[in-house]
């Protein structure tokens, strides 16, 4: 018996991850002591009273329910309010807020409900592969526009302009960026809105690290005129220490936000009651919370630039985010041959910013979700 997979997923390949991760558990299996700094996976706790909600939550009459597929009206106005205080942006919790199960579920969402097989959509190169690939599962072909690290990883405009615009449907930003820790300057966010207005093109910008080492969160939703043609992902994984309790959020203007939600009301039944109870009490915590996470960062990321200074990589002391992005020096290999010579003579796990797409050639990428000691370990292993 042969039964045959569908055609579109000829058009993707696994997860690096996925793959890479296997290979770097076979190397411990074998006795390997493999340090891994490729993954950004927040190994810190989430706040107490995160915990303590889901707790609470558990025991409630209606935790084992099927839940509403918008979420409880109590997470939609605390999402509102976290909005409000955090970037100046007023939504109607009633309408312009659906919380999701993860804001990667959002991005295949948002693809389902906004583009028909051959619409063309812009995705940032370098930028997160999920992107691409739910682009190519929808059928959808994308079109990458290169950030460079000489235009500060900001959108070239005469490279937009030049485009011609008449199949795209969407463009894909991510601000703070990832991989680079880049912030969107004002004048861009500005600019691509007028852009966007005038071709037509829903703007989506994917915003997890507004929080991390970065002391000017932004949204693009601040911008005056934003709401015509743009929505916004946020999330709780990095910001709160709360990866795996997959809740993440899209805002955005009632209209957009209904398409989305005919979508999502056809592939879930809604997210657990306790899940829903933590994130309500994550999103009241007092931002000296947050202060003394980014604490921990700063001084791991201190390390982290000690480390890459030893590799005699350079890198932007301005950028945020919970990475470090790194140029290798001139005269090194490709990035994914420096990062396997460095697993298998250091036992040390790089992430090679190949995998964000072309313009990540010659560089390489750090995580900080790993411990200052097991960071001086990494140091005192590439010194030897």
């Amino acid at each position: 018996m042969n039964i045959s997979t569908a055609e579109r997923l000829a058009s993707v390949k696994e997860y690096y991850f996925s793959k890479k991760l296997r290979e770097v558990a076979q190397l411990q299996q074998q006795g390997k002591p493999i340090l891994n700094m490729g993954i950004e996976s927040p190994d810190l706790p989430p706040h107490p009273a995160v915990v303590q909600a889901l707790d609470q939550g558990m025991s409630h009459p209606r935790a084992h329910m099927y839940q509403s597929y918008q979420g409880l009206p109590e997470l939609r106005q605390g999402i509102a309010e976290f909005y409000q205080r955090s970037y100046g942006v007023s939504l109607h919790y009633e309408n312009e807020v659906l919380p999701l199960m993860g804001s990667k579920e959002g991005i295949m969402h948002i693809s389902m409900a906004f583009l028909n097989p051959r619409d063309e959509v812009l995705i940032p190169n370098p930028g997160y592969p999920t992107y691409s690939s739910v682009s190519q599962l929808v059928q959808a072909k994308p079109i990458f526009y290169a950030l460079k690290n000489e235009n500060n990883w900001q959108p070239d405009f005469e490279a937009l302009e030049a485009l011609d615009t008449q199949n795209i449907k969407l463009m894909w930003l991510n601000y703070p960026h990832m991989p680079t820790g880049a912030q969107a300057e004002e004048a861009t966010l500005k600019r691509l809105i007028d852009w966007a207005k005038k071709n037509n093109i829903l703007l989506v910008n994917d915003n997890p690290y507004s929080f991390i080492l970065n002391d000017t969160p932004t949204s693009i939703l601040a911008i005056e005129g934003a709401k015509e043609v743009a929505l916004e992902l946020n999330s709780l994984s990095k910001s709160f220490n709360m990866a795996g309790w997959r809740v993440g959020m899209l805002l955005g203007n009632a209209d957009l936000i209904n398409a989305v939600l005919k979508v999502k009301s056809n592939m879930d039944s809604g997210m657990f009651y306790g899940i829903q109870q933590g994130a309500i009490a994550a999103l009241r915590i007092e931002k000296s919370w947050q202060e003394e996470l980014n604490a921990v960062y700063r001084s791991r990321r201190a390390k982290v630039e000690e480390l890459a200074t030893v590799l005699n990589t350079t890198f932007d002391p301005k950028s945020v985010g919970m990475f470090l992005w790194c140029k290798l020096p001139q005269g090194s290999p490709s990035a994914e041959t420096f990062i396997d010579q460095i697993l298998y003579e250091k036992d040390i796990f790089i992430t090679p910013g190949t995998i964000f797409g072309s313009q990540g050639e010659g560089f390489i990428r750090f995580s900080l979700c790993i411990e200052e000691q097991k960071i001086q370990t990494a140091i005192n292993r590439l010194q030897k």
